[in-house]
């Protein structure tokens, strides 16, 4: 039972250091630059936590409960679907939206800002629920410790992406009293995920072999 704590506590601390990861970083901070209110930014990492933990969760029992594993070339597929995500949210930034309803925008889209983060989070699930399964059954014995493991795993993702996003998000709430400050930071962050999303996708699909896989 000790011994099964700690790796639990492991997990916890593993789904912390999971949750700032480059891509992960990067992607929110996209979303991040948009907010208008800090807890509105704490709500980004939240929702980006749930998401990322109920694809591992859903994605990973299923490959436990049918003693399967993705192959390379899905496991590299599902991590190229993140560079094409960064390269998407980064263009959205770095074309500003200029219309001045935006404080109207932020109440009247909370639901599809909210969804749409979720869906971030998802999407990154995706691309390492392969990993986790390997890094679970490495790591437990029974279908529930794995369960318990993941989720575990996924609690401190949420609560490491929450911590960041929150602080990350004080710059960007504060600098709306400056329009062209507040625009500059925006397409910076859109510019970094646009340029990182194109490494991503070009060290995973040249470097790494993904386009000789599927010829």
């Amino acid at each position: 039972m000790i011994s099964y704590i700690s790796i639990l506590f492991l997990g916890f601390i593993l789904g912390i250091k999971h949750s700032i990861e480059p891509d992960h970083i990067i992607a929110v901070s996209t979303m991040v630059s948009k907010s208008k209110k800090l807890s509105r930014s704490t709500l980004t990492g939240v929702f980006w936590g749930i998401g990322h933990t109920s694809t591992l969760l859903i994605v990973g029992m299923i490959l436990v409960l049918m003693k399967g594993e993705l192959s390379d070339k899905w496991a590299m597929s599902l991590e190229f679907l993140v560079g094409f995500m960064l390269v998407y949210l980064g263009m959205k930034n770095m074309i500003v939206d200029r219309k001045k309803d935006s404080h109207q925008e932020a109440h009247n889209h909370e639901k599809a800002f909210l969804i749409k983060i979720t869906v971030i989070g998802f999407v990154h699930g995706l691309a390492g629920s392969a990993a986790m399964v390997l890094l679970t059954m490495s790591t437990v014995s029974t279908v529930w410790e794995c369960a318990l493991y993941i989720l575990i795993f996924g609690i401190g993702t949420i609560i490491g992406m929450m911590s960041f996003t929150t602080i990350i998000g004080i710059p960007f709430v504060y600098s709306k009293k400056s329009i062209n400050l507040d625009r500059s930071l925006t397409q910076l962050a859109g510019s970094v995920s646009f340029l990182f999303g194109i490494y991503y996708m070009y060290n995973i699909g040249v470097s790494e072999g993904l386009f000789q896989m599927w010829k």
